[in-house]
């Protein structure tokens, strides 16, 4: 099986879903044409869409599944899916969160829910119904996507995050340390509730001693170095699941504050060891961990099992590889 992955590298999720899929005796290629400060590279080829279209006739000829990112193609107008149905190539659309997030509906089980980042609903309804002409099957990360697609395509499967577990080591948190540290790394401050998140920390400040940290615009391979000394990471509290940093830092055996949807709450692992925040009650939850540093330990240890259990890119990998088998070629 020869895979292609595109061409929007998310959260690096490109590279390291290929590199697992190589481990496991894959031939299996990313290719990513959106670059950021966050530096993902591994198991990439950092391009351009003009050199990828350039290459499609080769592209084309050189893969049997084309698994495609955040509801991007090879080609703008989408006129590569209908040749590669004709081909008979598998295909199938990864869908990520503020691609399909529809607004209206993100609100009616979220009243905390930011969807500034999301094209108007009528765009992202025009773009699910081309989509899904061609393409019957879609992956999420989890149940908060899974809404919003469902009604477009055939079928929706739903798989985790992975990260190469290999690359993170523990560092639980000290039950002795005298003034902990809070990390928070908001990639954007309004989908991630930053403000409230601040407003609690400087309420706390004038009874707990502890120190805090806001990281942003560096690269992912520094920011694990940071996340290492933290005590406590507080990643999102409005969209209402986690996401990669919540993972990053359970896999280095942190704690971690995160508004969990009271509705979506089942659709995890009963084992999820996340503290569930909204900024109704951000500031109780911050201040329980502060208190209680054997539950900040406990917390790390229960996150690091979650995320091995999970999250590894092997395991993510071969339910990737059973969704890849379960595809029709070309299509339907």
């Amino acid at each position: 099986m020869r895979i292609f992955q595109g061409i929007v590298e998310i959260a690096g999720q490109i590279g390291t879903l290929t590199g697992a899929l190589k481990k496991l005796g894959y031939h299996a290629v990313g290719y990513n044409t959106f670059h950021s400060y966050l530096g993902y590279h591994e198991h990439l080829i950092n391009t351009d869409a003009v050199a990828i279209r350039n290459n499609f006739r080769q592209i084309l000829n050189s893969y049997d599944v084309f698994h495609f990112h955040y509801g991007t193609t090879i080609f703008p107008d989408y006129r590569d899916l209908k040749i590669l149905r004709k081909k008979g190539k598998k295909i199938i659309m990864h869908h990520w969160g503020n691609d399909v997030r529809f607004h209206d509906l993100a609100r009616l089980n979220n009243p905390y829910v930011y969807t500034g980042d999301s094209p108007p609903n009528e765009e992202i309804k025009q773009k699910l119904q081309i989509l899904s002409q061609y393409i019957s099957d879609a992956i999420v990360q989890d149940y908060e996507v899974y809404t919003y697609v469902k009604p477009y395509y055939k079928r929706v499967h739903v798989l985790p995050l992975a990260i190469d577990l290999s690359k993170f080591k523990p560092y639980y948190p000290e039950m002795t340390k005298k003034r902990p540290l809070i990390l928070h790394a908001p990639t954007n401050p309004d989908f991630k509730g930053t403000a409230y998140i601040e407003a609690a920390i400087q309420k706390l400040k004038r009874k707990y001693q502890f120190a805090y940290k806001r990281i942003e615009k560096m690269p992912n391979a520094q920011v694990i170095r940071l996340y290492q000394k933290a005590d406590i990471i507080i990643d999102q509290i409005l969209c209402g699941s986690y996401g990669l940093l919540s993972v990053e830092s359970m896999a280095l055996g942190k704690p971690v504050i995160t508004y969990i949807r009271p509705d979506l709450v089942s659709t995890f692992p009963k084992s999820l060891p996340i503290v569930s925040a909204n900024p109704d009650n951000i500031y109780d939850a911050i201040k329980i961990l502060l208190e209680r540093p054997e539950l900040r330990f406990k917390l790390g240890v229960r996150g690091r099992r979650y995320v091995r259990k999970y999250h590894a890119g092997k395991v993510v990998a071969k339910k990737l590889i059973n969704i890849y088998n379960s595809l029709q070629p070309g299509g339907y």
